[in-house]
């Protein structure tokens, strides 16, 4: 859990540099995983001064960024339109689309900060 706690780390920064990919949702599992293996590091996730306090507002009362939805739908729709030039089969694109569908309405319905 501890190593797989800072794969989710660095993918969580991977996530905040680049748009294609959710660096909160890494993040928010990262200290799942540290509060299983490993409470120091947990403790250190939770109070980084830019890493932690989109966790500690998750773990206190679900909110996200008032920016989140939009980006991360965003994001997600302009990976769709990659698949789509990539030629995935039409099966696979309703799946993703579906499940792309899903994350961005759940991410609306969600308290800001």
């Amino acid at each position: 859990m501890f190593a797989l706690g800072w794969v989710c780390v660095v993918l969580g920064i991977i996530g905040i540099v680049t748009p294609v990919m959710p660096g909160t949702v890494f993040l928010i599992l990262a200290a799942w995983l540290f509060a299983r293996s490993s409470p120091r590091f947990e403790n250190w996730l939770l109070t980084h001064p830019r890493l932690g306090p989109s966790v500690v507002a998750w773990r206190a009362n679900g909110t996200v960024p008032r920016w989140v939805p939009y980006v991360a739908s965003g994001s997600m729709g302009g990976s769709f339109v990659l698949l789509v030039f990539v030629g995935l089969p039409v099966a696979v694109l309703a799946i993703i689309g579906a499940i792309f569908v899903a994350v961005s309405v759940y991410l609306f319905t969600r308290p800001v900060t």
